[in-house]
C-alpha cells in the first residue's frame, strides 16, 4: 500500500502530519501531484477551532466526506492520473485548482451561480485537500496554466479570485477611487485587482504597520487606523469620499468606517466573512443613497485571473512572503501567521524545497 504525507485536521489545535493511503484514481476524477498550497485564513480559523468551517459530524451531501480531513484549498500542481471519462487534460499538465464544491442540480447551479449552491463547500474543508502529496479533484476544478506562470503564483490564484469576483460584481469603473479596509491576503489581492481594473487611487486601511508597508509597496495610499481617522482623511483628500469601499477585515467598526468613507451614491462591498450579526448605520446609507453588497467566493473568474497573470497585468509574487515544507506547517505556518504580521501568503510544499 502506497502512503502519502498529509496535514489532517481532527479538531481545535489538532492538526497531525500523518501517513495516509494514497488515493487511487477514480472514474471521472483527476489526481493531482501537489506542488504548492497556500495557508488561508479559513485554515487558520479551523486550526483555532472556529465552528462551521470544517465538515464535522455528518458527511457532506456532495462529497460524502467529513473530518478528520486533509486541509488545504489554495493549491497548484501537476496532473498525475486521469480517470475514465475525463477529456481535455493530459498527464503532466501544470494546473491550478478551483476548489469550489457544487451539487450541479440546485437552481443557482443551473443558473451558473455555483458559488451560491445550496450545498456549496471547498476542497480541503468539506473534502480532503491540498496539504498532501496528492489530491483527487473533479475535472471542473482543474485549470491548465500557461508556460510563463509559475506553480507558486498559481497557488495564490484562489484568494485572488475572491477579490477579483468582488470587484467584478461591484459598481467600480475605470478611474474610480477605492478604499480597502483590512489588508491581509484578501485585502492585498484586492489592491492588485483594483489597480489592474483602473482605479485612480486606492486607500488601504489597517492597524498593522507591517501590512500597511506591503500595501504601500503595491501602490496604495495607506492609513493606519490606530493613528488617524480613516473616513475623515479619505473625505478630506477626495472631497466627497471614494466611489467604492471594500471591507476585507470583517469587523463592525470597519464596515461602518467603509460606509462613512464612500461618496453619495457610492457602494460598500463586504468581502469578509462576519459570522455574528453587527450594527450598521443604515441612516448614513439612506442619506447618501448608497448601497451595500455582500459577496461570497467566486464564479467564472479563474480563466480571467490566469490570463491577467500571464499578461503581466497582475503580479502575485510580492504577496508570497514565505515558503515552507509540510512538516513545518504548524510552527512555521499557522503559528507564524498568527504572530507575525509581516507574513501575507505562506506557501507549503509536500516535498523538500
Amino acid at each position: 500500500m502506497d502512503l502519502l504525507k498529509a496535514a489532517v485536521w481532527y479538531g481545535k489545535h489538532d492538526i497531525r502530519i500523518e501517513n495516509k493511503e494514497e488515493p487511487k484514481i477514480e472514474s471521472g476524477k483527476i489526481k493531482i501531484k501537489v506542488a504548492w498550497t497556500g495557508i488561508c485564513g479559513s485554515d487558520l480559523h479551523a486550526y483555532h477551532g472556529a465552528p462551521g468551517i470544517v465538515q464535522v459530524g455528518e458527511p457532506h451531501p456532495v462529497t460524502g466526506q467529513m473530518a478528520p480531513l486533509t486541509l488545504g484549498h489554495e493549491f497548484s500542481g501537476i496532473i498525475q492520473e486521469i480517470g475514465n471519462g475525463v477529456t481535455g487534460f493530459s498527464n503532466g499538465d501544470r494546473v491550478t485548482i478551483e476548489p469550489a464544491i457544487k451539487c450541479g442540480k440546485c437552481d443557482n447551479c443551473v443558473k451558473g451561480n455555483y458559488n451560491l449552491c445550496n450545498h456549496n463547500g471547498f476542497v480541503g474543508l468539506q473534502s480532503n485537500g491540498g496539504f498532501a502529496e496528492f489530491a483527487m479533484v473533479e475535472p471542473h476544478m482543474v485549470h491548465k496554466l500557461p508556460d510563463n506562470l509559475s506553480l507558486e503564483e498559481a497557488a495564490v490564484i484562489e484568494p485572488t479570485a475572491v477579490s477579483f469576483h468582488a470587484l467584478k460584481i461591484s459598481n467600480m469603473k475605470i478611474g474610480d477611487t477605492v478604499a480597502i479596509f483590512g489588508v491581509g491576503p484578501i485585502g492585498l489581492t484586492a489592491i492588485l485587482c483594483a489597480k489592474a481594473a483602473g482605479a485612480s487611487r486606492i486607500y488601504a486601511v489597517d492597524v498593522s504597520k507591517e501590512r500597511l508597508d506591503m500595501a504601500h509597496k503595491l501602490g496604495a495610499t495607506v492609513i493606519n487606523a490606530m493613528e488617524e481617522n480613516a473616513p475623515e482623511k479619505i473625505l478630506f483628500e477626495t472631497g466627497s469620499g471614494v466611489n467604492v469601499a471594500f471591507d476585507c477585515a470583517g469587523a463592525e467598526a470597519t464596515v461602518n468606517s467603509a460606509i462613512s468613507s464612500i461618496s453619495k451614491g457610492g457602494q460598500v462591498v463586504v468581502v469578509s466573512i462576519i459570522p455574528q450579526p453587527i450594527k450598521i448605520d443604515v441612516l448614513e446609507l439612506n442619506l447618501k443613497e448608497a448601497s451595500i453588497l455582500g459577496t461570497i467566493g467566486y464564479r467564472h473568474v479563474y480563466k480571467e485571473v490566469i490570463s491577467m497573470l500571464a499578461s503581466g497585468q497582475l503580479d502575485l509574487k510580492p504577496i508570497i512572503t514565505k515558503k515552507i515544507v509540510l512538516d513545518d506547517i504548524i510552527e512555521e505556518g499557522f503559528n507564524a501567521l498568527a504572530n507575525d504580521k509581516s507574513q501575507a501568503k505562506i506557501l507549503v510544499s509536500p516535498n523538500s524545497i
